[in-house]
């Protein structure tokens, strides 16, 4: 890569981004030491782009970090890891949470017979990457990004992106569903439109009979027992993260600078309380993590910080 081809996050210097990685008090093989490494670099790529965001628009904001581990009393024998949860809220991301995390230990009984392939075992290894944006702006969308890897009795990839705007534009929808066709066009050409239907399906909240958002992909239990398996879904996997990095900041860049009412700005306030409901009622990320021994403020981090109920 030439310097003119890299991003602001390629460019940007981080003063301590590197330190900021998870400690395991368990040995993680080839597969889970690769993944831990690219859901963290990864990490790393997105806070710097999103400071650099906020520093085109004249904000020092910078990413908060605090780390979090589940070694104590009352886990699973062999429990173990952690995470660090990033934070910043600025001028133009009035909040946006970037966590990684890696564990491992035993599921409880109940919510190990959930859990692919672990039904008879409920040891278990996860690693990944989860991001959720509010934007102060709201011409521009919020956003959901999440990739992983889980080790039990079998081994897969999940993950995904949604675009979740107040205001819809159809341009930058068009322009985000586009973005990761092509990031899934490699794979086969019936890719996208079986991920982006497991989207729709996905990120609907049936008590209000309506989508949280515009949609994105979403996809699970990419099987990767084989390392040719393993090779093929840990590339898609990074493919869909390498296109969010592409496409988001262009959507914010495009818009942070319009100007809005407070008209607006309620209404806001009331679409964030839809994505609220979908996060505590129906995620499943979410209750991995409660169910898993997780950092309260880390899993939570997703919440908007300004809602409104009518």
């Amino acid at each position: 890569m030439t310097d003119k081809n890299k991003t602001s996050a390629d460019k940007s210097q981080s003063t301590d981004m590197d330190a900021h990685k998870v400690e395991t008090s368990f040995a993680l093989d080839a597969q889970q030491q690769a993944a831990k490494d690219w859901f963290e670099a990864l990490r790393t790529r997105i806070c710097c782009e999103f400071e650099a965001i906020e520093a085109e628009a004249g904000s020092d904001a910078r990413f908060d970090y605090q780390g979090w581990n589940r070694e104590g009393e009352g886990l699973s024998p062999g429990a173990g890891g952690g995470g660090i949860r990033g934070v910043m809220k600025g001028k133009v991301f009035e909040k946006v949470g970037v966590n990684v995390s890696t564990v491992g230990g035993q599921f409880a009984p109940e919510f190990a017979a959930t859990i692919n392939g672990a039904g008879d075992d409920p040891s278990f290894f996860a690693t990944g990457i989860s991001l959720v944006a509010h934007m102060a702006n709201p011409h521009v969308p919020a956003v959901h990004m999440n990739t992983r890897f889980l080790v039990t009795t079998k081994r897969w990839f999940g993950g995904g992106a949604d675009l979740n705007p107040p205001i819809p534009y159809e341009e930058d929808t068009a322009a985000f569903h586009a973005r990761l066709r092509a990031a899934c066009q490699p794979y086969g050409p019936e890719v996208y439109d079986r991920y982006k239907a497991w989207a729709d399906e996905y990120f609907y909240i049936p008590h209000r009979k309506t989508h949280r958002g515009v949609g994105g992909i979403f996809y699970d239990h990419l099987e990767s027992a084989d390392p040719v398996h393993f090779d093929r879904n840990f590339a898609f996997t990074r493919d869909v993260g390498e296109a969010f990095l592409d496409i988001f900041p262009k959507l914010v860049r495009g818009r942070m600078n319009q100007p809005w009412t407070e008209e607006e700005k309620h209404a806001q306030r009331v679409w964030r309380g839809r994505y609220a409901e979908f996060n505590l009622v129906y995620d499943r990320g979410t209750l991995f993590g409660l169910k898993t021994g997780g950092n309260i403020d880390a899993i939570l981090m997703s919440l908007p910080p300004e809602t409104v109920w009518e």
